[in-house]
């Protein structure tokens, strides 16, 4: 009975270990067509002219701009519009316009940051050029988004986007002159794939990052301001503290770095319906399948070693990247390091929900760095 017992119970610790694996395979590999947390799915009403009905939920009822994608179809929606008639379920957005579908009665969306498709020439208007960075892995697909300044900016997307989120701040950079370098790295569509194909939650993508750097300074940029919104902030503070040519990093712009890998692999788990009981399991498994130090699990480079001026935007209301470590990791540094609050964004989308307000505050930050 002793013996049964207790194969009974390895066996339970062994399928659990195994869930735990898969769980944590499940939070590491985020793409685009996969939910984060915040990123509920919304059913249309109605859409006519410049008004789209949307299911009443937190999501549709943010202030700003956000992409709206579904099965075959896209769209950007605008502000919240009051005094339109309603159902009292559902909330009433501006719409900015319908990439491509059509948006019927009973669609399934989901709203994005990514408000952009397609590349900076189609979707905005932009001269540029598909360029291939040499990487570690193999070639690297970018957009360069030619300026006359001699400082470029490296924009790095994050969790559950691609290279079209930084599309939101090309308008801004390009009516500053600033060349622009908007990378896909590992494990992006159209990029090499590491070996085991997960998110290291920059602690290997960084390297691509600097593969752009050198890529930037090889074809003429004088210094380099690293953009990077969720891990690309992680990597672009990685690439501040470790690259060999962190001389010519002029600036940093973070937008909801993640700096506790433990709460965002625990978040991307839930998000993704792994029970609340197995996330410490997720949590352990993910750190045996990257490599990452168990000890570590705020594991961002010391602000200490930081040389360069930095940018931080962060929601206090973000559920994948705790604002409590943005405001602590910004309180170390106060010398160097500029915390901007943004009110009622959730992750990644801080530009979203005040373009004006971010770009002005953009704007003051980058003009002593052209």
């Amino acid at each position: 009975m002793a013996a049964a017992t207790a194969t009974t119970v390895i066996g339970a610790g062994a399928a659990a270990v195994a869930v735990g694996r898969y769980a944590s395979d499940v939070a590491l590999k985020p793409s685009a067509s996969h939910p984060i947390p915040g990123d509920s799915r919304l059913t249309v009403h109605s859409a006519d002219g410049d008004h789209i009905i949307l299911t009443r939920s937190l999501a549709s009822l943010r202030p700003g701009i956000y992409g709206l994608a579904g099965a075959g179809c896209h769209a950007v929606v605008g502000p919240v519009v009051h005094g339109t008639a309603h159902p009292p379920d559902a909330v009433v957005r501006r719409l900015e316009r319908v990439t491509h579908g059509t948006l019927r009665p009973g669609t399934r969306m989901r709203m994005t940051p990514q408000v952009h498709i397609g590349n900076p020439h189609d979707a905005l208007g932009l001269a540029c050029a598909d360029v291939d960075i040499p990487g570690e892995l193999g070639p690297l697909p970018a957009w360069f988004v030619p300026g006359v300044r001699d400082t470029w900016v490296i924009t790095v997307h994050g969790l559950g986007t691609t290279r079209e989120h930084p599309m939101v701040v090309m308008p801004f950079l390009a009516r500053h002159r600033l060349p622009v370098l908007d990378l896909a790295y590992r494990n992006d569509l159209g990029a090499p794939h590491s070996a085991d194909g997960i998110h290291h939650f920059g602690d290997a993508e960084w390297r691509d990052l600097d593969a752009a750097i050198r890529y930037a300074v090889r074809y003429g940029a004088r210094a380099v301001i690293l953009h990077g919104w969720s891990t690309g902030a992680t990597m672009a503070l990685r690439a501040a503290a470790n690259s060999a040519l962190r001389d010519r990093i002029s600036g940093l712009v973070l937008d909801s770095p993640v700096l506790d890998r433990h709460a965002t692999v625990r978040a991307l788990a839930a998000a993704r319906h792994v029970p609340r009981a197995l996330l410490p399991l997720v949590v352990r498994a993910a750190e045996g399948t990257t490599g990452l130090p168990v000890d570590r699990p705020a594991d961002a480079p010391d602000p200490e070693v930081l040389e360069a001026p930095t940018l931080l935007f962060h929601g206090p209301g973000d559920t994948v990247a705790p604002w409590a470590a943005s405001r602590d990791f910004a309180a170390r540094r106060p010398d160097l390091i500029t915390l901007q609050p943004v009110p009622h964004a959730p992750h990644a989308a801080m530009w979203n929900a005040d373009p004006d307000h971010y770009e002005e505050i953009l704007r003051r930050f980058l003009t002593p760095l052209m």
